[in-house]
């Protein structure tokens, strides 16, 4: 069984609208996964913002949700870590960076152009590295953080909308990218039946 972790911020609104959609179209599609979902500033215990609660109810996901706190166990469970913008995934690359290979954002998983994945890979690969460098003391090579500069400048957005504080419709904004490339996620993760 796969074992997906989504990330954002206070695991509010957009980790549990993509953790509760995803079990409910995991689960319609017969794909055998656990979800659960993390913020890399929750407090833990948080109810879910009530927008994102009630676009749940309405797609007829009544899990009850509260919010919990980034951990390293969290990052050991999951399989796939999948935040819903690049500084959720830098922040996860900077405090577990033993997580690069399993760590993406949502829309740059389902992502389909191969040069744009090869330069996520080199990306990714390139944070870690600098990290690791700061880390033991050093600084990150020059010719290196050149490279993340360019390649950062090339590659597209991946980033989901952020809708705390905002209305009804822009959690059903928000919702509707969620949902699409959880479709995606699906059809990539999903085994061809015999």
């Amino acid at each position: 069984m796969l074992h997906i972790l989504f990330v954002c911020t206070g695991n509010t609104c957009r980790s549990p609208m993509a953790e509760g959609l995803l079990r409910k179209l995991a689960k319609e599609r017969g794909v055998d996964l656990e979800v659960r979902s993390a913020g890399v500033s929750a407090i833990n215990g948080t109810s879910i913002s009530r927008h994102a609660a009630a676009i749940l109810r309405d797609e007829g996901v009544n899990d009850s949700m509260t919010s919990s706190q980034l951990s390293g166990d969290l990052i050991a469970w999951a399989d796939l870590v999948l935040t819903l913008t690049g500084g959720h995934k830098r922040h996860v690359l900077q405090y577990f960076p033993n997580a690069v290979g399993k760590t993406h954002t949502l829309k740059e998983f389902v992502e389909d152009g191969e040069a744009v994945a090869k330069d996520l890979q080199e990306l990714d690969s390139l944070y870690a590295q600098a990290e690791l460098e700061i880390s033991l003391g050093g600084d990150p090579d020059s010719a290196d953080l050149q490279r993340i500069i360019e390649i950062r400048q090339r590659i597209p957005s991946f980033d989901i909308s952020d809708p705390f504080g905002g209305t009804r419709d822009d959690y059903e904004i928000t919702a509707a990218e969620i949902r699409t490339a959880l479709h995606r996620l699906l059809d990539k993760l999903e085994v061809p039946r015999l």
